[in-house]
């Protein structure tokens, strides 16, 4: 076998492995799911679990950064452009109901209610997530609105509250909905949401006349 292609089957039996870990916490908890299921849901023995991922910790915590970097990927595009929008309300919109959509997600809710679940056990898990998570998230926000408050849009005495402010706003009322139920907020209810919370944040740090 060429080294090509033992890298190829290797990427696959790690994917394979990461498929099976996240179908089997979902269903299972952490708790509920051993290094032994994870090799028998993936067809791989358990000592190529143990090649990729040294313990269960790890591959959680790459399931974890993993969905992270798969919904950030999502809306990079809209995230590299906001600086330059030239229609800020309009833009801010497109983006909060990307974000809330992709937040959102069915098996990233349910990962969080585990995590959370979980965080007294391992709180360096926790902060790994928040780190990838909402932290991230906070600076990149920050980022454009200093970049938006240079071009005279908005007034950010704090750019990282500001930040946490639009984020929130966003998703605090389906996000705290979901970790009590499992009834998935319709993408209409979801998109009310997103221009809700960009309507009051503008209304909070817009440039306005009596600001200019």
């Amino acid at each position: 076998m060429t080294e090509t292609a033992e890298l190829g089957r290797s990427a696959r039996k790690r994917q394979a492995i990461l498929d099976a870990a996240r179908a089997l916490f979902l269903r299972n908890g952490y708790a509920g799911t051993s290094m032994d299921d994870v090799a028998a849901r993936a067809a791989v023995s358990k000592q190529t679990v143990y090649k990729h991922f040294v313990d269960k910790e790890r591959l959680f915590t790459a399931i974890i950064t993993g969905d992270i970097a798969e919904t950030e990927g999502l809306t990079q595009s809209l995230v590299d452009a906001l600086p330059q929008t030239q229609d800020l309300e309009r833009d801010l919109r497109e983006f909060a109901r990307r974000h809330v959509v992709d937040v959102m997600q069915p098996h990233l809710v349910r990962m969080r209610r585990i995590l959370i679940g979980e965080a007294d056990r391992f709180p360096e898990l926790a902060a790994a997530w928040y780190a990838r998570g909402p932290e991230r998230a906070h600076a990149t926000f920050a980022g454009w609105f200093t970049r938006l408050a240079e071009r005279g849009l908005l007034h950010v005495p704090d750019p990282l509250i500001a930040a946490e402010h639009f984020n929130w706003l966003i998703l605090s009322i389906p996000l705290n909905r979901a970790m009590f139920s499992d009834v998935e907020e319709p993408a209409e209810r979801l998109e009310y949401y997103a221009d809700e919370a960009v309507r009051v944040f503008l209304a909070a740090y817009a440039i306005t006349g009596d600001r200019a």
